[in-house]
């Protein structure tokens, strides 16, 4: 009993966990109430968790002796460096889990060139300024160590902190984002490699023996990522029938790569890579990914950063700069961090042909700190290769203001739109470049089932069973969507929006904007019975569509499906190997020249035989109303840029439609001439049977004489005139339909 009491008293082993507890939790609840606070005033999280830290630290409230007292306390480094290995790890897991690595593959060359010429030209200044700081500093060590450290930290953008704002701020899925990301991405792995060289003194081996050791964690490295392959298509089969996996296999997921990771640092090396490579090369898609990223983006965004960051303001101590050679270390380092990334960047875009505002744009968005550097440092004081305190701290202030002066430079926001047109025209590649497809899970909150608890925030067990809230539909939509990626290579985000119909447009919208969605693909109210026969749904869901017309800010397309039963070749076994032959009905007026730019990337799919089928007014059968083939690609842009009128627009996008696709024998080509709407409907009658899908804009032509007389029948205006033709009970028809409206840029539509 006697023993028992003097552990329990022992304010040695008790005492610093305790009070990181207290650090933790003060730093979370100041993190949240300087966010409350500074966002409204356009600042994001990053800023509102350091300055929770600067609040507590040596700067703030640990100013005052009894506060110092209890929270730095002799042992508490040990359990705040541990703190920071879990962290460090769970973070880059994260990170390249999220990691966009087909797009980085793809503009390797742009974001190569932009971090490597920022990289350069801030090792370049590190290595002039060093002998001054390491004199102002009375720093005692080697002075290339010196030299590898001011590199890493000059150099480095942290690309979690750079992500976190860059999705705070609404523009991680534009080209601007994934390229400033990207290369982020790239400069991190240049400091983390100065950061290797820098903690090579860490042991006394030999180089041989570093070597040795080095392949040995490759190797480990490469098992844990064949091992994660294998354990999660596993874990996928194993939990066919269910939404996700259990929080008991999806710890042990973690747990191989936590055991890797510390193996990894036992050699003597940094596991930062090593987490990275492993989440990057983590299979995306099934329900093992599927969980993971959720529960890890929660834990990390919501506790793990805030703790990160606020710590790092945390160890900042302004009482430091009691000097006029400490304020000029902060200030030259500060302008050597961002002169170097603005002049390597903008040299970068010049080589590139990107305009000089955008490059001003990527240096202050790359000039973010506060991740590898911060490690960078505090390896080099524990280890003992430079051994001031006052480079320790001055460094540490830098970090932080460095951070903090990046919130006001994120004001381009309100013009990013004017900015994300060029980049998307000169960054996107060809047209054959890959979609990022994302699949939003709408279901319904019926007005008696609201409770306090958010439907993330509700137990698995308690909403497995549920129909109102999907539960027996979530199974059949991801294995349809691990189906779909295993089939064609495509990784599609899930995202599920729980709300009632009142307000779901709204979710709806928000998201689309918020990931920067090119166009929205609504479902149809109605759905297809056994018999053939469209029967309707629930009209929640036609309001919601109706909603989603109005206010999207972007193209929307309503898919009326009836499944593949048209006519088609099968040249295989399987249906998704048949020929399926699609019609593009092309009347003329924005919508149709939308429709006309979503065929195009239907015709580039080898078992889609895609038809484009013009209807023109009969009395234009013997004049040059059609296509001109004769038109160059030149004379169609002088044509688009010289006349305004719709008829003129419509002949332009199809001429150079034509040349492009038509005449290669890509995409055939068909023009219907008629007198009126009746002769347009048996027209459409003819051809009910010939094609799978019907694509076809919703309107937006004025009062044509090709559709006079179709809207006397008209049942849901949504979906235009033909469109509601097409889709209609009464009308005979197989095949399925798609409806697509352009973005309105107003809300006074025209409708046909």
């Amino acid at each position: 009993m006697d023993a028992t009491r003097r552990v329990a008293c022992n304010p040695e082993i008790f005492n610093p966990v305790l009070t990181m507890g207290m650090q933790v939790s003060f730093i979370l609840v100041l993190s949240h109430f300087f966010q409350l606070i500074l966002k409204p005033l356009g600042q994001v999280g990053p800023v509102a968790q350091i300055l929770s830290g600067f609040v507590l630290g040596p700067s703030g409230l640990s100013h005052l002796p009894y506060i110092k007292k209890i929270f730095f306390q002799d042992m508490a480094g040990d359990y705040y460096e541990a703190l920071a290995l879990f962290s460090r790890i769970i973070i880059m897991f994260l990170l390249g889990l999220e990691s966009d690595i087909p797009y980085l593959l793809r503009h390797l060359r742009s974001a190569s060139v932009l971090s490597a010429a920022a990289c350069l030209v801030c090792t370049a200044f590190a290595a002039a300024i060093t002998p001054f700081i390491y004199q102002a500093t009375a720093s005692d060590g080697p002075i290339l160590v010196m030299v590898i450290m001011l590199s890493a930290i000059l150099s480095n953008s942290a690309s979690p902190v750079l992500i976190r704002i860059a999705v705070e701020l609404r523009f991680a899925t534009t080209d601007l984002g994934r390229l400033a990301i990207s290369s982020a991405l790239l400069t991190d792995m240049y400091a983390v490699v100065l950061l290797v060289i820098s903690s090579r003194t860490k042991n006394s081996w030999p180089f041989t023996a570093w070597f040795f050791y080095g392949i040995l964690a490759l190797l480990m490295v490469i098992a844990v990522i064949i091992l994660n392959m294998y354990l999660a298509n596993w874990l996928n089969r194993r939990n066919r029938n269910q939404k996700h996996l259990k929080n008991a296999e999806a710890f042990g997921i973690l747990s191989v790569v936590v055991v890797a990771a510390m193996a990894i640092e036992m050699m003597g090396f940094n596991s930062i890579i090593a987490c990275f490579l492993i989440g990057s090369m983590f299979p995306k898609g099934g329900k093992t990914g599927r969980t993971l990223l959720p529960k890890l983006n929660y834990s990390v965004h919501n506790f793990i950063f805030p703790v990160y960051l606020g710590y790092m303001g945390f160890q900042a101590d302004v009482t430091n700069v009691n000097s006029l050679s400490s304020v000029g270390v902060i200030a030259i380092v500060l302008l050597l961090s961002a002169g170097g990334k603005i002049s390597g960047t903008l040299a970068a875009c010049y080589y590139l042909k990107i305009p000089m505002n955008v490059g001003v744009l990527f240096a202050f968005l790359m000039n973010v700190k506060g991740y590898v550097d911060l490690v960078t440092i505090s390896i080099g004081l524990q280890n003992k290769v430079v051994t001031s305190q006052l480079f320790y701290s001055l460094m540490i202030i830098t970090l932080v203001v460095n951070t903090l002066i990046v919130g006001p430079s994120h004001s381009f926001h309100g013009e990013e739109r004017e900015v994300h047109p060029w980049l998307q025209a000169s960054l996107r590649g060809s047209d054959r470049g890959p979609i990022v497809p994302y699949l939003m899970h709408l279901i319904e909150l019926p007005e008696k089932n609201k409770s306090n608890l958010m439907y993330h925030q509700r137990e698995d067990d308690e909403l497995s069973d549920d129909d109102n809230y999907g539960g027996s539909d979530v199974v059949e939509i991801n294995e349809a969507v691990d189906t779909f990626s295993a089939e064609t290579g495509v990784v599609v985000h899930q995202v599920k929006v729980v709300s009632p119909f009142l307000n779901m447009h709204s979710d709806v919208c928000d998201r689309a904007e918020e990931i920067r969605a090119s166009i929205i693909l609504l479902h149809f109210h109605k759905h297809r019975r056994i018999d053939g026969k469209m029967e309707t749904g629930k009209e929640g869901i036609r309001t919601t569509n109706q909603k989603v017309l109005r206010h999207a800010r972007c193209s929307v397309a309503i898919l009326v499906d009836r499944g593949f039963t048209g006519t088609s070749h099968t040249s295989g076994t399987s249906g998704s190997e048949s020929l399926q032959h699609v019609a593009t009905l092309f009347f003329g007026g924005p919508d149709d020249r939308e429709a006309l730019g979503f065929s195009q990337r239907l015709s580039m799919h080898h078992h889609i035989n895609l038809t484009i089928i013009r209807f023109l007014p009969a009395s234009a059968k013997n004049s040059n109303a059609g296509v001109n083939v004769a038109h160059r690609e030149e004379d169609v842009l002088m044509s688009m840029s010289e006349h305004e009128t719709e008829n003129e627009a419509d002949t332009a996008v199809l001429t150079e439609f034509y040349n492009r696709y038509v005449t290669s024998g890509q995409v055939g080509y068909v023009e219907k001439y008629v007198e009126n709407g009746a002769e347009t409907a048996s027209a459409l009658m003819d051809m009910a049977d010939m094609y799978s899908l019907f694509i076809v804009g919703k309107g937006g032509r004025g009062h044509s004489p090709l559709t006079t007389g179709m809207s006397d029948w008209e049942e849901c205006p949504e979906l235009g005139t033909v469109g509601d033709l097409l889709a209609s009970t009464d009308f005979d028809i197989s095949g399925s339909v798609l409806v697509i409206q352009q973005h309105r840029h107003s809300s006074n539509d025209d409708e046909r």
